[in-house]
Order: C-alpha cells, then structure tokens, then sequence
C-alpha cells in the first residue's frame, strides 16, 4: 500500500489487458478520518491477498476540500481510477464526463442484485450509472434516552407528525429545562424529508421542485417551535449547525435531540455517558429513501476499469471486505451480506442504528433523483436563509424568496 499522490489511468479509456495476471497499479482517492483510513487499507490489501499481481497507489483526506483536489486532478487529466463521491459531487462529476458509466457491468462484473432497488438508482445520472453505493444510510433522529427516562417522559417514534414533534419537544424543554429538539430548520436533510411528505421533492430535474410558499411554511413551522421554547436559542441553533458529530447538542447537553444521519449513532454515544435512541424523522417515513451515504465511481479515462471495477465489486458484495468496513460508510449495501454482517456487531448502538434502518426499509418511499449541479450551494444557503429567519433579520417569507432568486442560477 502506497500512500502518495494519486495516478492517472491512460486517457484514452478502455478495459485493462487481456492477461488476468498481469501486474497492475490502481490508483485510489477517497475522503475520511484515519480510522476510515485503516479500515480501507485492511480492506483493499484483503483484495490483494486474493490478486496478489494488484498493488494500490492510495491518497486519502479530510472532507474539506476533497471535491476541489479531485476537481483539480481532472482538470489536469489526473483523475485516480477509483474514487469516491457523494450526492453533492455524483452530478457534477458525471456532467463532466469524468466518472465512467457502469450500466454495462451491472449484472456482470457489479453485482446489485441484493441491493435495495433505490440505492442503485440513486448512482445513476442522465439515464448512467456513475457511483455504486459504498453503504446506505437514511435520516435520523437521535435523542437522549435517560434524560427522558430520568423524568418520565415518553420516547419519540417512528410516524409522529412534525406537530407532534414539536409539541413533545415543548414538554421535554418544559419538564427537564433542555430544548427538546435542535431546531432543524437549516439542515437539508429535514427539509428534504418534509419537502417530500408534501408531494413535492428537492429538485426537479435542474429546477429546485418547491416554491418560495413552501419554503416559507417551513420556516415558520420552525419560528412557532422556537417560540414555545421547544428549540434552543438562535445562538445555539447556530452552534448546532456548524458543528461536527462529536459536538452536536444531543451530547453536549443543550437539546434532547440532534438531526442527523441513522449510522453517526455510535458516534455520537462515545461522546456521552447517557444512554441514546435513534428513529426516524417525523411524518410519513416513506418520505425517506434507502440513500448512498457515498459511492465508489470509475474514472472515464482509466484504462484499468475492469479492476477498478472489481475491486468496488469486492469491497461491497464480499463477506470479508464487509466485515472490514463495517458502518463506516452507511451500512453494508448488499442485504444479505448487511444480515450476516449484523449477526456479527456487538456494540449495542450499532445494532440499534441497523435494526431502525433495517424497519424503515419497507416503508421507504422511491429515491430522489441525484441532486444537481449546484447543491452544495443550495445547502449554504438554505443555513444562511433559515439564520436570517432565526435571528430577526428577515420573515419566513422574504428569507425563501431570496433563497430561490440566488440558487435557481446556480442549478444545472
């Protein structure tokens, strides 16, 4: 295993040779911590133990970042052979013409026979498939357990309205002095859930698929939170969004609840002593979807692509590579393997997050098309947008309408 900057495939394109046996020199770039680092490594020299005529020429960083480095490679025609995206990169990248399209080893040389139907379909854009899913993962809401238990009160679940949610959360706040819920108007992820109970989606085709109206109702569902004291303050709301999972306000103390993705669990539980919970969002769970939490992709230009591609067939359709991985990345996409890998986890939030995931599956509803070109921007600014509201400086209202006049430009 090599660690240096990544190589590029033959720019030409094309399969790798004819000998099976030949040597070959894959180049790898993926995004994560030095745990995900390790798990990785053991992964891919697992690869190699059974294709020892494979070495790996491996890059990897922080998050920060990582979109831009890769958009620097392809420009100078430096893309690794196998690298990872996420829903905010896949469209990009694909329109570039930088990923390679899968759809004719699917079936074959890719097996996702035992994937969930959406988890494949949410890798392919314009009609290709770009990224095969490294693990799936779904919206959560996490909450603190023995704080409620301490004080008698009763559990989220699974099907309560946003309402009723929020009405719990007055409660909580009411009964144990801490907000019931961080208040979850700047995160995508919940308006996406909510967005989707109301018929509507994210995005429609390169348009966004909801109006300045609908944005607005959202906001102001989350102003009456705010005024009956189910949410922190604007202070700490801002807190909750910028920081990262090992600080989010379900463990630091300051809301009973964080909104977040189902598999951080486990994360979140080794920065509290308190016991925690995790169900999904509010409202109608078939507004959720069995979601990439990130993909493996093929550089167009490679001229390694039958390898790159089996080594992604390994590391999500082999038993051992699962192992391996664990949750890291979402849990395991295959489902048989997921069940098999389940019967082997010990830690108690990990099972509970597989076990929530695994319920919520036959109720998920279809995935969302993968967003556009441009959703990173419609991300900031939806936190800039839901703050302005938050702090006074703007009503529900104007804050929509000069959310939609400054993305709609930018999708595409």
């Amino acid at each position: 295993m090599v660690l240096g900057a990544a190589a590029c495939g033959d720019d030409e394109g094309g399969g790798s040779t004819s000998d099976p046996n030949a040597p070959v020199r894959l180049s790898v770039f993926y995004w994560g911590s030095e745990a995900r680092a390790k798990l990785t490594e053991d992964a891919l020299n697992a690869y190699k133990a059974k294709h020892p005529n494979v070495d790996f020429e491996v890059t990897w960083q922080a998050n920060q970042g990582y979109a831009d480095k890769l958009a620097t490679l392809a420009a100078g025609g430096d893309v690794p052979d196998l690298f990872a995206l996420d829903d905010n990169m896949l469209a990009d990248f694909a329109t570039r013409n930088v990923t390679a399209d899968l759809t004719e080893y699917k079936g074959g040389k890719i097996d996702v026979s035992k994937f969930p139907p959406s988890l494949v379909e949410y890798g392919m854009v314009d009609g290709k498939l770009v990224g095969i899913s490294a693990g799936e993962n779904t919206q959560g809401l996490v909450y603190n357990k023995t704080l409620l238990t301490k004080n008698g009160l009763p559990e989220p679940t699974t099907g309560q309205t946003w309402e009723q949610h929020i009405d719990w959360a007055a409660q909580v706040a009411t009964k144990t002095k801490v907000p019931g819920t961080q208040d979850p108007s700047a995160d995508y992820k919940a308006f996406w859930v909510w967005i989707r109970q109301q018929g509507k989606d994210l995005y429609s085709g390169k348009e966004l698929g909801f109006s300045a109206d609908d944005l607005a109702k959202w906001f102001t569902l989350w102003k009456g939170a705010r005024d009956k004291g189910a949410t922190p303050t604007p202070d700490i709301i801002h807190e909750g969004n910028v920081t990262d999972i090992s600080k989010q306000l379900v463990v630091t103390g300051k809301a009973a609840t964080s909104w977040v993705w189902a598999n951080q669990m486990p994360e979140l539980k080794k920065n509290t002593k308190d016991e925690l919970g995790v169900v999904a969002y509010p409202g109608d769970p078939s507004g959720q979807w069995a979601r990439s939490s990130m993909y493996w992709s093929v550089a167009r230009s490679s001229d390694k692509k039958d390898t790159a591609v089996d080594v992604i067939n390994f590391l999500v359709n082999d038993q051992q590579a699962v192992n391996i991985l664990g949750t890291d990345r979402g849990l395991p996409s295959n489902m048989d393997l997921r069940t098999a890998f389940a019967g082997t986890v010990t830690d108690a939030n990990m099972k509970l997050s597989i076990q929530v995931e695994n319920d919520l599956a036959a109720k998920f509803g279809k995935a969302p098309q993968v967003p556009p070109k441009g959703h990173s921007t419609f991300r900031s600014e939806l936190v800039k947008a839901a703050e302005n509201v938050q702090f006074g400086r703007a009503t529900p209202e104007k804050a929509a309408a000069d959310l939609i006049a400054l993305v709609q430009p930018k999708l595409g």
